[in-house]
């Protein structure tokens, strides 16, 4: 019986090979991997497949929404750009302001939204930008302050504008400037507020005098001594060999007779031309200013530093709330719709003021409706602690070493300047620094400086915007458009 069962057994028929199997068996293929069944992965499988595909489908959904956000914004002012153009007429022009995030090395970082976010709607709608970039804080402050100087020489009649050799339609200076007020201009961050309002009150403050910066330091840095010669100390006589005079102070010749005919490029500059005479009644600021382009504020955050890994991969997977707030941004400006610039009253200011300076806040000051000075305040609080904390220090300590190390080079430059000692053969390999050198890269440093703390003192978080009396109800902001206004472009096929 049993050998029966086992014949029965051996004799059973194997299921049939489909035919795709019997082609894979006879290329190499081991049968057991043809002879697996499908089966659930392992634990450890399932966790990585999950969070995966949930990190995966939630970036793809974040960038599909990007995409369907842009496109809805651009369908509603790409009829903008098919409406035609006289042969004469210019573009509409908007002035970007971009200034530098304190603590990052990246002065871009600004244009970089305004590029990714903003920029895509303006391009829609044929809307042509000039972009201002802050490498260093203050940059755009001095800008500012340096082109509102040159317009109102040119309204005083003290310059005359420049005109090529053939007038060009939108060349003068009045087509220009309506051409300014018409297009508008974006101010990225509340640290680029700043910077703009202290280049707008200082240009409409200021004096008409041509300055020249480099210029006005080497003269306070000529007064400090640090380049002056320190005094021979007296030594005890020594024997002298026969037929060698005394070295008397008389027969020696001083080093800076000896300097300015070794090397004429030390002598002392020339005498400063005199300033040049403005009237009284056309340096005086301005009693009244004219219409400023409205502005069209932009928020903006940049997380850097450890502390703010998290931050920054929370916008990673969230970049369709920045796409929609830099879209809505540039509808609003493409639109045209503005309001007054909003301030605090001015004796709210002058409290304002007295606190900042060290008085102790009074209760009813925290009740201040906020304004368009406080714009996109909370995005201060995002600046790295060392950097409020150490930015003025770390300038301080910079100067400190550079001199430290400066009378060493100077020593060593005047010494071979005059031949006193002759050079190493390191010195020869690698010159020194000559002392026309060493001035001009103490200038520089000292530019650098200067205007680093300069900047800092306009955006440091307890400052607050600069404001003037004379820019209320003269500075306007873009703001939403109206219902009107909405549902006509939506309409427009």
């Amino acid at each position: 019986m049993s050998s029966t069962a086992g014949e029965s057994a051996a004799a059973a028929p194997l299921p049939p090979k489909s035919g795709v199997r019997t082609v894979l068996q006879y290329t190499g293929i081991p049968p057991s991997w043809l002879d697996k069944r499908p089966r659930l992965p392992s634990r450890n499988w399932l966790i990585f497949l999950t969070v995966t595909s949930a990190v995966a489908g939630y970036y793809v959904y974040d960038r599909q929404q990007c995409k369907k956000i842009r496109q809805e914004y651009v369908d509603k002012v790409k009829d903008l750009a098919t409406q035609p153009m006289g042969s004469m007429e210019l573009p509409r022009l908007v002035t970007v302001y971009g200034a530098k995030w304190p603590g990052d090395q990246d002065y871009d970082r600004s244009m970089r939204y305004f590029r990714k976010y903003v920029k895509p709607i303006l391009v829609a709608a044929a809307i042509d930008y000039d972009m201002v970039k802050g490498r260093r804080h203050g940059d755009i402050a001095r800008h500012v302050a340096d082109k509102i100087r040159k317009e109102r020489r040119i309204m005083a009649g003290l310059d005359q504008p420049f005109t090529g050799p053939m007038p060009l339609p939108g060349s003068s200076f009045d087509e220009k400037r309506q051409r300014e007020l018409d297009g508008g201009i974006i101010i990225v961050g509340r640290h680029t507020l700043k910077e703009f309002m202290a280049g707008l009150k200082r240009g409409w403050t200021e004096g008409l005098e041509t300055v020249d910066r480099e210029e006005q330091l080497s003269r306070l840095l000529e007064s400090d001594g640090k380049f002056d010669e320190p005094e021979p100390e007296p030594t005890a006589e020594a024997p002298v060999g026969e037929g060698e005079p005394i070295p008397t102070p008389s027969r020696i010749p001083s080093s800076n007779a000896f300097s300015i005919l070794k090397n004429p490029a030390l002598r002392a500059p020339p005498p400063p031309k005199p300033a040049e005479s403005v009237p009284d009644h056309l340096n005086a600021p301005p009693a009244e200013i004219p219409p400023q382009p409205p502005m069209l504020l932009a928020s903006f955050t940049n997380y850097i530093g450890f502390t703010q890994i998290p931050l920054m991969i929370w916008d990673f997977f969230n970049e369709r709330y920045k796409v929609a707030e830099g879209a809505e941004a540039a509808y609003r400006l493409i639109k045209g719709s503005t309001r007054p610039f909003t301030a605090p009253p001015p004796e709210v200011l002058a409290l304002t003021s007295e606190v900042v300076s060290g008085d102790s806040p009074k209760p009813y000051q925290a009740e201040v409706t906020p304004t368009d000075l406080d714009f996109d305040r909370e995005a201060e609080s995002y600046y790295k602690k060392k950097v409020v904390r150490e930015f003025l220090s770390e300038i301080e300590s910079a100067r400190k070493e550079y001199y430290a190390s400066l009378a060493k080079k100077l020593e060593v430059a005047r010494a071979l300047s005059r031949g006193t000692r002759e050079p190493t053969k390191e010195e020869r390999e690698n010159p020194p620094p000559t002392e026309v050198e060493l001035r001009a890269e103490r200038l520089k440093k000292e530019l650098r400086w200067t205007a680093d703390e300069e900047g800092w003192n306009i955006i440091r978080p307890d400052k607050g915007v600069e404001w003037d009396e004379r820019f209320r109800n003269k500075l306007r902001v873009y703001t939403d458009p109206s219902p009107e206004q909405d549902a006509g472009s939506e309409s427009t096929p």
